[in-house]
């Protein structure tokens, strides 16, 4: 049987970002006292390196993943002011397109239950872990409308379907895996844990990744853990793989990190 083809490099990301002026200060707490609990040694920490806890600036929901690679361009007359625009260029200008297109009101509309408001409201609970427990490297919060109704979910949906329609060229503007669609905010990540070698585990695709340590007991610690209460959803956004460091004003590097937003829409 021949291999699997490689799936796509992913480029870019449709979401919800979770930082608004109402969030930012409630984020800004809940995570920073979680950092300090679970970087302190056992028995009242777990050790867990500064770096595995993802900055506050890049919490997000991820609704889809686009892979727009850009291709080589040919050169004219020695430069490529002259070149066509590559396909995966004008594919994502075709996304950013459909994006500003959406009325987000009416979809949401479309979906909430009577007497919900007339804008998405989330809240970050607890910790999930995105793989079974001794090998996982993600922990995430789970975001749930605050009366369980699950119009989020719906209006998430939704707004993916747009995105998944078909380009100009017979292409799907996004990447399907054939999942159904997980919320979750991601909360630690070992990825972007560096210079670290133990209780390491062999992933897919024979990769090794460091995971999290006493996963299950940070997961029980922090069951009814509250990063943020019913704040409203402000966007939905197209933004590009692999967060950036925040500067200054005169250029040092402010501990934060945050995505490029290359398209957006709001309420």
């Amino acid at each position: 049987m021949p291999p699997r083809p490689k799936p796509p490099p992913p480029t870019h990301f449709l979401c919800i970002p979770l930082v608004t002026p109402t969030s930012r200060p409630q984020l800004a707490a809940s995570l920073s006292a979680f950092k300090e609990e679970v970087t302190l040694p056992p028995p009242q920490g777990f050790s867990l390196p500064e770096t595995a806890i993802r900055p506050l600036g890049t919490l997000h929901l991820t609704l889809g993943i686009f892979s727009f690679p850009p291709p080589p361009s040919p050169l004219v007359n020695g430069d490529r002011s002259g070149a066509s625009i590559p396909p995966s260029e004008g594919r994502l200008e075709k996304a950013k397109s459909v994006l500003a297109g959406l009325n987000l009101r009416e979809m949401w509309s479309s979906v909430k239950k009577e007497g919900e408001p007339d804008q998405p409201r989330v809240t970050l609970k607890g910790l999930e872990s995105m793989h079974p427990l001794p090998k996982t490297a993600v922990l995430y919060a789970l975001p749930t409308d605050e009366n369980f109704t699950g119009s989020l979910q719906r209006f998430c949906e939704s707004v993916r379907e747009r995105l998944l329609q078909v380009g100009e060229e017979g292409e799907k503007l996004m990447v399907e895996d054939g999942r159904p669609l997980l919320l979750h905010a991601t909360i630690v990540n070992t990825v972007y844990v560096k210079g670290r070698d133990k209780q390491r585990h062999r992933g897919r695709h024979g990769k090794e990744r460091m995971v999290v340590e006493k996963a299950g007991d940070i997961i029980e610690r922090y069951e009814d853990q509250i990063w943020m209460r019913d704040v409203r959803v402000e966007r939905v956004a197209i933004c590009k793989m692999g967060a950036k460091k925040v500067l200054d004003g005169e250029g040092g590097e402010t501990g934060e990190e945050e995505y490029e937003v290359v398209g957006e829409v709001g309420f």
